[in-house]
């Protein structure tokens, strides 16, 4: 599934390139996508396949990250489960946006989503017993990276996707066994429910 992701994501990279495709326009996200101005709702989950088109590195970096945390976390959780705390994140990550930036913000990549794995990994490390002391770290460094002037980076879909992943991981965590499985998915179905409803912050609401 790690692979999988990756390679769509370059795909969708290369199609960004091509004059004239507007593959950009159709799949970045903003709040006004979940508003009774433009109601779009896939930009909630698409977001995460495009990046900057100016800046290889960022593309570069979030697949690169996507490639180490991704085999980590698909071997212990296994395809599925993976595939939805990654989903489940970069929808945390669009709802952080939402709820912390301005309405007509723009934001593209699938730093929201990797954030996610971050926080996920975290919790079941450190509930697993395991040190977390390092990766700790790396995320504070990411995260302040985020508030330094002059860098276009969008801290909110960090925020928000890291958080979304820590409690999609504390769930895995706390309903591991066999017979919580049924729990676990009905969690998740939940974890989703709250995020989308969070999502229509504007929808009834007028843009302030």
């Amino acid at each position: 599934m790690t692979y999988s992701i990756i390679g769509i994501t370059l795909a969708v990279y290369v199609l960004q390139l091509i004059p004239g495709l507007g593959v950009t326009n159709w799949l970045y996200f903003t709040p006004l996508a979940v508003s009774e101005v433009a109601f779009q709702p896939w930009r909630l989950f698409t977001t995460v396949l495009v990046h900057s088109t100016e800046l290889i590195f960022h593309v570069a970096l979030n697949m690169y990250t996507l490639w180490i945390f991704g085999q980590l976390l698909e071997n212990v959780l296994g395809r599925w489960r993976f595939l939805a705390l990654y989903l489940i994140s970069g929808l945390a990550g669009s709802v952080g946006v939402i709820w912390l930036s301005d309405p007509n913000t723009s934001v593209v990549g699938a730093s929201g989503a990797i954030f996610g794995l971050m926080g996920a990994f975290l919790v079941i490390q450190r509930r697993l017993g395991g040190n977390a002391t390092q990766l700790l770290i790396l995320v504070g460094i990411n995260l302040v990276i985020g508030f330094v002037p002059g860098f276009n980076i969008a801290w909110q879909a960090h925020l928000g996707g890291l958080i979304g992943g820590a409690i999609v991981g504390l769930i895995f965590v706390e309903t591991r066994k066999r017979d919580q499985q049924r729990l676990q998915w009905l969690l998740l179905a939940g974890l989703v429910v709250v995020l989308i409803v969070l999502s229509l912050r504007y929808f009834y609401l007028p843009l302030l």
